[in-house]
Parts: C-alpha cells; structure tokens; sequence
C-alpha cells in the first residue's frame, strides 16, 4: 500500500481489494481465496495495529480481537503479548496492541537460564521473573531498552557502604634547654594533646567478593597541641649527651658550637672600668668576643663554665679567642687558658 490512508472510505476500499471482492463486477481471483468467508461481511470498522512498538491503521470486517489477528495471519503463541483480551468486540479506532515473544537469556553470577518473553524492555522482563534490584547493582542494558531475538541480559549485584574512622595525630614533643634545672630534670611547659584526623572510606562489593576500597574524604577534626618540655642539662657532658638523642630537633638548640681558646679576666683588671662595651657590669657570665665571630648581645653556653652573655669586646680577643668574665681574681687564675666549646644558643 502506497502512502497512508487517511479516510475510512479509502481504508475499506483498500480492504475490499485485499480480501478479494467485486467491485463493479470486476472480480479479484488473487485474493479471493483468504477473503471467501469474509465476503459476506461488511468491512465496518478502522482499528489501530500495534506491533513490535510500529504503529498502523486497518480496515477490518473482524468482530473479536482474535478475528483480527486471525484475519492478519497471525497464531497466538503460548507466551505472546495481546492486548485488549481476544474476546474483545471491536470498534472504530480501537489500539490492539501484539507483542511476539522472543528468546532472552539471563544470567548473574549463580545462574543462566534462557526463556521466551513478551516483555516490552529489560525492566519489564526483570520484573516479571522477580529479580530483585538494588540501586547499586549493574545490568548489561538499560531498563528501558527493547528486547531483542537471543538478547543476554547479565547482572552483577553490587554492595556498596562507607565507614567512617578516627585516627589519633601525635602531637608534637619539643624539649627546651633549662639551665636552672639540674642536670636530668625535666618540667612541664605545655601539656598539649594529640590532634584528631576523621578518614570517610568507601568500599564496593561485586559478586566476586572482591572489595574495593576508597578514601573519599578526609579532614582535620582537631589539631595537634605542641608539648613543651624544659630539660636540665647541667654540663657539657649533659649536654652533649642530650644532643645525641635529638636535641637538635628542638626549637631551642644550639645554633652553632665554636671551638675557641678561652682566657680568663675580672673586672678588677689593669685597665678595667668595670663596665663592659655593652654596658654591662664585668664578672661571670659576662664574656669578650670578636663581633666578627660572635654578635654582641648573644647568648652562649660555655661546658665547665655556664651560661653567658657576649657583652664585651678587647684588643687581643680576635677570631677564635674569647675572654670569660670571673668574679674574683682566684677563680680567674683557677680557669687559666684552655680550649672550650662554646654553644650560641637561638
């Protein structure tokens, strides 16, 4: 048939060719076989035939659904799709929907099993054999998708879940040197705490029982507070005792250690006023340096003699030299001349 049929008068034209009548006493022996029963009945009525989702219009003499489908040569198979019922009379423009069912497969990861279906798509197939779908699992084609001829229709169930942890951040230990305490002593300066870290982790299970895992988030809850310990640490034995097992590492070490020549002065020297060039009172814990080596004003700590300021300056104490401040001319004459290691301190 060329070109749709739009009126009804054309459409029984038509069918009065298809199933072979005379019209004005011309017969139609190529068709007249399929139509001889129906050629007594008058073609009265237009239905809508849908078919594999194609939609078209005929002229029918058909009472019943089932004569329609008969008339268009169609058997009605065990599984096959007809709606409205086939006892159904027919009228003008009635939509009589025929689905042809075809073979699918099925399978997941404990079984395969192959059927005939007339569902309209994958969904509707899952769904008329009870298979039970999370969000998470996976089909091999969408749920809206037609069904075709020997179509395999594979699931993968899937679990998904996410957990939450919580993990302690150390907090930092930073020892400070304390010359007032003895040798070993240690104080508390700052308690601090351990900090919180909060990880989101994700995890996805498929039928192979493997599981997947990935972090998703992260974030700080509470940040680590600094421990402050002050450490005593007497002489340079201590000292350098500390040093070994990390001192270095603190916030308050020693910036640099020196070896120099040490001498020893009073402030009742020949020449001596008694004031240093940076105006502070001579005596212990007061030493000359060259402002070349060490700034003026920095803090040192001398093994053997203590903690000390770099507060003075003199005429023979050049590079590597540096003259100790001592109270009494004994303990001066005592120190003499030696060696020392001298540690500035930040």
């Amino acid at each position: 048939m060329i070109g749709r049929i739009t009126s009804k008068a054309s459409l029984l034209a038509a069918s009065v060719l298809t199933l072979g009548l005379t019209i004005g006493g011309i017969s139609h022996p190529a068709f007249a076989a399929p139509a001889a029963a129906a050629a007594t009945n008058q073609i009265s009525h237009i239905v809508d035939f849908v078919s594999n989702g194609a939609t078209s219009e005929h002229a029918t003499a058909a009472k019943t659904v089932g004569d329609f489908l008969k008339e268009r040569g169609l058997t009605l198979g065990q599984y096959d799709y007809v709606y409205p019922a086939l006892d159904t009379l027919v009228s003008d423009h009635l939509s009589i929907t025929y689905r042809q069912a075809v073979p699918v497969r099925i399978v997941t990861a404990t079984s395969s099993r192959t059927l005939l279906t007339s569902a309209p798509d994958v969904g509707a197939l899952l769904e008329s054999e009870n298979v039970d779908l999370n969000s998470q699992d996976e089909v091999s084609a969408s749920l809206s998708d037609t069904l075709v001829p020997n179509e395999i229709i594979r699931i993968t169930h899937v679990a998904k879940w996410t957990n939450t942890t919580k993990q302690k951040i150390a907090q930092r230990i930073v020892r400070r040197i304390d010359f007032t305490l003895p040798a070993g002593a240690t104080r508390i300066i700052a308690r601090g705490a351990n900090g919180l870290r909060e990880t989101v982790v994700s995890f996805t299970q498929r039928d192979d029982g493997a599981v997947q895992r990935r972090v998703i988030a992260t974030r700080v809850v509470r940040k680590p507070r600094m421990r402050v310990i002050a450490q005593g640490i007497g002489e340079y034995l201590a000292f350098a005792t500390m040093a070994k097992y990390g001192l270095q590492k603190t916030s308050y070490q020693a910036a640099a250690a020196l070896s120099m020549v040490a001498t020893a002065y009073t402030a009742g020297c020949s020449g001596c006023s008694g004031i240093t060039a940076s105006g502070y009172r001579a005596g212990h814990g007061i030493v000359a340096v060259d402002p070349r080596i060490i700034p003026l004003g920095a803090r040192l700590y001398i093994p053997g003699y203590g903690l000390a300021i770099a507060g003075d300056t003199g005429g023979a104490i050049v590079g590597n030299r540096i003259d100790l401040g001592f109270n009494s001319l004994s303990d001066a004459l005592q120190f003499g001349r030696r060696t020392v290691m001298v540690y500035r301190l930040r």
